[in-house]
C-alpha cells in the first residue's frame, strides 16, 4: 500500500497529534497521506462524518484513529468506496479498532510490508416504510435498533421473515445485529456473542414484556420486516429506528423496516495477532 487517508476523531485526539505523527511516519517511507478530523456535518448528509469526496479516488487504505465508535461512523460513510480500513484505538482496547497507541508504528511497519489479512464484515440495510412508501434508508455495521420514543410506554412488534409472520411481542425496544454488533448492545440484552467473520443476522428483544421470548439468529440471506403495532394505548406508538446508534428516523404506529444484508461489506485491515476470542476474555475481565 502507497496511498493513505486518515479520518481522526478530533476529541480523542487532541489537536492532531497522533495523525501527524503517523502521516508523518508514512510520508518518510514515501507514502502519501491525507488526515480528515471526523466531525459532525449534520443528519441530512449521508456522509456525517466523513466528507466521500475529500478522499483521493486512489486511496488504497482508509486509517481510522479514535475507537470502535469513530470506526463505525466511517465505516458507514465509505462503505460504498469499499476502501479497507484500520483502526487505530486511543481509548480502550477495541473491537473492531485492534492498534493501541503503543503498537502504530509496528503496525505501520506490517503494513507497508504488505504483512496483513483484509475481513470481509458483513453489513444491514434497513429501509423504513411509512403507508407503504419507502422514506428513509441507510446501512449499519453493528446493529439496526428500533426503540420506543417519547413517553416511557413500551411498543408493540409484528415480526416478519422473508414474508411469513414469525411472532408478536410488547417490548421497550428490538435489535437486529450482524455478528460484529453481537458484543454490542444485543450483548448487553441478553443476546448471544459470535464470531465477527460469521455472515448471520441476530433478533434481540429489549426488556420484552414476556418470560419465552430469546434471540433468534438468522441466515445472512433472509430478511426481516419489523412494524409497529397498536399498543394497550390506542393511538399511541412513537418510536425510533436506529443505525449504528447514529442515523435516528422516526417511526409511528402502522410503519415497517425492511432489513436485509447489505450488498457491500466493510474491509477491515486485521494486523495483530490478537485473536477475537483474547479481546473478549480481555474486555469480560473488566
Amino acid at each position: 500500500m502507497d496511498k493513505f487517508y486518515i479520518i481522526a476523531n478530533s476529541e480523542k485526539d487532541e489537536g492532531l497529534k497522533v495523525s501527524q505523527k503517523v502521516a508523518g511516519y508514512l510520508k518518510s517511507r514515501g507514502k502519501s497521506c491525507r488526515i480528515q478530523p471526523a466531525s459532525h456535518t449534520g443528519r441530512e448528509s449521508q456522509e456525517h462524518y466523513t466528507d466521500i469526496e475529500a478522499i483521493p479516488e486512489d486511496t488504497e487504505c482508509v486509517i481510522v484513529l479514535g475507537g470502535d465508535g469513530t470506526l463505525l461512523q466511517a465505516a458507514r460513510d465509505v462503505v460504498s468506496r469499499q476502501i479497507p480500513l484500520l483502526g487505530i484505538n486511543l481509548g480502550t482496547l477495541g473491537y473492531l479498532a485492534e492498534i493501541d497507541r503503543e503498537s502504530i508504528e509496528p503496525a505501520l511497519n506490517s503494513l507497508l510490508a504488505d504483512e496483513y489479512t483484509v475481513e470481509n464484515r458483513m453489513m444491514l440495510n434497513g429501509k423504513v416504510y411509512h403507508r407503504g412508501k419507502l422514506v428513509a434508508e441507510d446501512v449499519a455495521l453493528n446493529d439496526i435498533v428500533i426503540g420506543r420514543d417519547g413517553p416511557l410506554r413500551v411498543i408493540r412488534f409484528h415480526n416478519f421473515v422473508n414474508g411469513e409472520f414469525l411472532n408478536a411481542y410488547t417490548a421497550d425496544g428490538i435489535i437486529i445485529s450482524t455478528a460484529t454488533g453481537s458484543t454490542g448492545y444485543s450483548l448487553s440484552a441478553g443476546g448471544p456473542i459470535v464470531s465477527p467473520e460469521t455472515n448471520i443476522m441476530i433478533m434481540t428483544p429489549v426488556a420484552p414484556h414476556t418470560l419465552n421470548t430469546r434471540s433468534i439468529i438468522f441466515p445472512a440471506e433472509d430478511e426481516i420486516a419489523v412494524e409497529l403495532a397498536e399498543g394497550s394505548h390506542r393511538g399511541e406508538g412513537k418510536a425510533v429506528a436506529s443505525f449504528d446508534g447514529d442515523t435516528n428516523i422516526s417511526m409511528t404506529v402502522g410503519d415497517r423496516i425492511v432489513i436485509r444484508r447489505s450488498v457491500r461489506d466493510t474491509k477491515i485491515v486485521k494486523i495483530s495477532n490478537i485473536s477475537f476470542l483474547e479481546v473478549l476474555r480481555t474486555k469480560m475481565k473488566n
